[in-house]
């Protein structure tokens, strides 16, 4: 695996993109099932709730949710290892940039051209932060702060939310989605200083076994949970 703290090249996310687009087959019947996330807009959301959260998300919580109902079929052990390391790799460079250089993080929107004039698309980026804040509901709900700050982001992924912004002007929705990103570094901040005032002045090192209870939370076996291996067909 390599270098997991690399950030991607515009052909690796490229590369990430197709794959989680193109891992259902096209004759798949998708109607009443979970797509999981197709799109590095979604993925980039849901990441970045990931890194800004209460508490640590194990990749087996959450690569179920990237997946929904279409896992993919690895051909090999070499083929799961490249698209995680894509993975962990944007993940690491979101999480790196938000505690080194904040002022610096940017959502990943989307953008789209209509007759000439470039829309940002905010909904995709927002719904996937919502996916991410759902793996740990009861943690986000602890502070009661935090849902003020994210109410332009909730206008971009709710019912009720598009139903408000039909109302609003051009300029108006420019604006809400222009409070998304100082809002979302004002969230990881906090729980950034919220976790350090939790966490034991020294650092406690647990050795797992693989007949251990997974320490994830699952209730598992280590080496059934974040210990085992992905099903190669």
């Amino acid at each position: 695996m390599q270098n997991l703290f690399m950030p991607l090249t515009d052909i690796e996310m490229q590369r990430l993109e197709d794959f989680l687009l193109n891992r259902i087959d096209e004759d798949a019947v998708s109607e009443g099932k979970d797509e999981g996330i197709l799109d590095i807009s979604t993925l980039d959301g849901f990441m970045t709730a990931l890194v800004s959260g209460p508490s640590v998300i194990p990749p087996s919580k959450w690569l179920p949710v990237i997946w929904g109902d279409f896992e993919p079929e690895w051909n090999n052990m070499d083929e799961f290892q490249d698209i995680l390391s894509l993975l962990m790799r944007h993940m690491n460079n979101i999480s790196a940039n938000l505690i080194d250089a904040p002022e610096e993080f940017e959502p990943m929107f989307m953008e789209r051209e209509v007759k000439g004039k470039t829309y940002c698309i905010v909904d995709e980026w927002c719904d996937g932060y919502l996916r991410g804040m759902k793996l740990d509901s009861k943690g986000w709900s602890t502070a009661e702060n935090i849902e003020p700050l994210l109410s332009s982001l909730l206008l971009f992924s709710s019912e009720a939310g598009w139903e408000k912004l039909e109302q609003m002007t051009d300029k108006e929705i420019a604006q809400q989605q222009n409070k998304i990103a100082p809002a979302v570094r004002r969230v990881h901040a906090w729980w950034l200083e919220h976790r350090a005032n939790q966490s034991p002045s020294h650092p406690i090192k647990v050795k797992v076994g693989r007949n251990d209870t997974c320490p994830c939370g699952s209730g598992k076996k280590f080496k059934k949970c974040c210990g085992s291996e992905p099903t190669v067909h």
